[in-house]
């Protein structure tokens, strides 16, 4: 199980990389490139969600399957210290799954973002040329 949790590790900080070259300022020539090469990552980064939902599972069965210190048999301090760990690691878990979820739908919103204002900045230019085309041509 730790392998996965590597995996997700290292998937949500390409995301955030990602996120982060894609709107620091002063990156305008690359980030077009950029954004066409992130386009194409984002499918294969889409099993992140099934992963992340598998994982999930994976913490709450372990959650609901925990022993129980009922007053009859109380649990011993080091019983009780390795729940109190594997509840901390449950939640450290939980917390990367919820960043890599977000940072996957940071980096798609924010993708679709650049590619739509490029498309908008080539829209204005061609009519920029269109209209001095016409200036000229009166």
């Amino acid at each position: 199980m730790a392998l996965q949790w590597v995996v997700l590790g290292y998937a949500a900080a390409a995301e955030a990389v990602m996120v982060l070259l894609l709107t620091v300022p002063g990156l305008g020539a690359l980030r077009k490139s950029l954004a066409a090469v992130i386009r194409n990552i984002l499918k294969p980064f889409l099993s992140i969600v099934p992963l992340c939902l598998f994982l999930s599972l994976d913490i709450y069965w372990k959650y609901e399957n925990r022993p129980t210190c009922n007053s009859v048999d109380a649990c011993t301090p080091t019983e009780r210290m390795r729940h109190q760990k594997s509840m901390m690691r449950s939640q450290r878990n939980m917390l990367l799954i919820v960043a890599a979820l977000v940072f996957y739908w940071l980096l798609y919103s924010v993708t679709h973002m650049v590619v739509k204002i490029d498309q908008l900045n080539s829209r204005v230019e061609k009519e920029k040329e269109k209209e001095k085309y016409l200036k000229n041509r009166d």
